[in-house]
């Protein structure tokens, strides 16, 4: 992810006044410390960029911007090319320092950006020192038209909800992202493995399915589809190997044995959690598994309802190998649809689905909501791979996350 080109990037631009707290909210955001920071206004005098992982969000290029209230000759000419990054930027950070409220500095960057349709995020910051109350957050969202993210970038309060806001906020095209095609090249091939059982709809295929087929044939490769019991024949009969093997979950154990360890192989699902959430933090949740013991709770979210088979994944069969590795009972709960449980300090794993009928920003919601609760997080597909023992074969096409799950191990 480090070699994003900075066009497939977030650009995220700070706007503010001298000493409203810009570098340092980029260094809160960031956990790093990437922004000179001080207590003399007019530190940043031009437009700096940095190209970064801004996670769970995902690659961005962050732009700290000069005091829009900069005075002189000199002055006006930062502003100016502050003024001129609204023309670069995907989402803008107006920082306002809580204890001097909104001036026509303000005013002025969010009718610019109404004018662009450049999506806007107040942040009223420096709460540790001016901690504001209900009026003073209702009289900003008055004067701007914009509902106002408290935070404190020296104590980092806030800092949780404002990422969600960044989510939130960010325009349309920001998620629109491939779900394979990224590993493959023009004439590839991809050998999709799609049991037929009881749950599988009859006449069609599922969502994920149909979605990863169109991704593959819009990168000008080639998809075989098969069920579990014609892969290896299927894969024999090829004049050349597949690239990549791409299985349900459900039948991971049955596609590994049958995949030659030369060829790629991940499910579905594993490939919607990097499409639609944060794999790596998926992959990080898997160790949680070891660590449950005897009456834990353990929230399974769907992001769909749907008509559970006698055998359903989420309700059935998760919940049984969770019980075999834990060897005792598990104290269960289930969420599906828009339902999500706003108290999750109580839980010990969330294990997520695919999140096939949600988009990116929801998922990346639920991820970080469930992170600031402090509990761990996987997804179906992770957590079957991990479970079966096959995760860091079905992470093959991720060598990255092989390397950060052995560091984890």
């Amino acid at each position: 992810m480090d070699s994003t080109p900075r066009g497939n990037r977030l650009h995220i631009a700070i706007f503010g006044r001298r000493n409203a707290g810009k570098s340092s909210l980029i260094n809160a955001l960031t956990d790093q410390d990437i922004a000179v920071v001080s207590n003399v206004p007019g530190t940043t005098t031009d437009p700096v960029y940095k190209a970064m992982e801004l996670l769970p969000v995902g690659p961005v290029v962050i732009i700290d911007t000069a005091g829009i209230d900069d005075t002189g000759d000199l002055g006006q000419l930062r502003v100016q090319r502050s003024i001129d990054v609204l023309n670069k930027a995907d989402l803008v950070l107006l920082v306002i320092d809580a204890g001097t409220g909104v001036t026509e500095f303000e005013e002025d960057i969010v009718r610019r950006c109404q004018e662009k349709k450049l999506p806007a995020i107040v942040v009223l910051n420096k709460i540790d020192t001016h901690p504001v109350t209900e009026q003073e957050l209702a009289d900003t969202k008055e004067k701007l038209g914009l509902e106002p993210v408290a935070v404190s970038a020296l104590t980092k309060q806030g800092i949780g909800e404002l990422k969600i806001a960044i989510v939130k906020n960010a325009p349309p095209s920001w998620d629109d992202q491939t779900i394979v095609g990224d590993l493959l090249n023009p004439g590839d091939l991809a050998v999709l493995v799609v049991p037929i059982d009881l749950a599988a709809p009859k006449g069609r295929l599922i969502l994920p399915q149909v979605q990863t087929i169109r991704d593959i044939l819009d990168h000008d490769a080639m998809a075989y589809v098969v069920k579990e019991r014609e892969l290896k024949e299927c894969i024999s009969t090829l004049n050349k190997k597949p690239k990549i093997v791409i299985t349900d979950s459900q039948a991971f154990l049955k596609a590994d044995a049958d995949t030659p360890p030369d060829v790629l192989l991940t499910s579905f699902s594993i490939l919607f959690a990097r499409y639609k959430g944060d794999l790596e933090t998926l992959v990080a949740g898997a160790k949680a598994i070891e660590r449950l013991k005897p009456g834990d709770k353990v929230l399974i979210a769907e992001a769909c309802t749907h008509h559970r088979m006698e055998d359903d994944i989420g309700t059935v069969k998760i919940p049984r190998w969770l019980r075999q590795i834990v060897g005792g009972e598990l104290d269960f709960h289930w969420s599906s649809g828009h339902r999500f449980p706003a108290d999750l300090s109580d839980f010990k794993l969330v294990v997520h689905c695919g999140a096939c009928m949600i988009n990116r920003r929801e998922m990346l919601s639920r991820i970080m909501q469930v992170q600031q609760a402090g509990v761990p997080i996987v997804n179906y597909g992770v957590c079957i791979a991990y479970v079966q023992g096959i995760l860091r074969r079905a992470l093959s096409p991720f060598p990255m996350l092989q390397e950060m799950l052995d560091d984890v191990e």
